[in-house]
């Protein structure tokens, strides 16, 4: 198994930067709680976008279909 320098120093492995629904908060540091609100926030204008644009399409679809 592979060593990182963070292990040489015996400093604890970094968490990973996602969040599951629902997850336990309690042990979150407020630093953590705003990395994974900004994350939320990000992930709510990727699916806004990705929203507007299947809208847009099925718009256009049925405009040229009604035509």
């Amino acid at each position: 198994m592979a060593r990182t320098d963070d292990d040489v120093f015996g400093a604890p492995p970094r968490r990973k930067t996602t969040h599951e629904i629902g997850e336990n908060l309690d042990m979150l540091s407020v630093d953590e709680l705003a990395e994974r609100m900004e994350l939320l926030r990000t992930e709510i204008a990727r699916l806004e976008a990705a929203r507007a644009a299947k809208e847009a399409s099925r718009r256009a679809a049925d405009a040229f279909f009604k035509a």
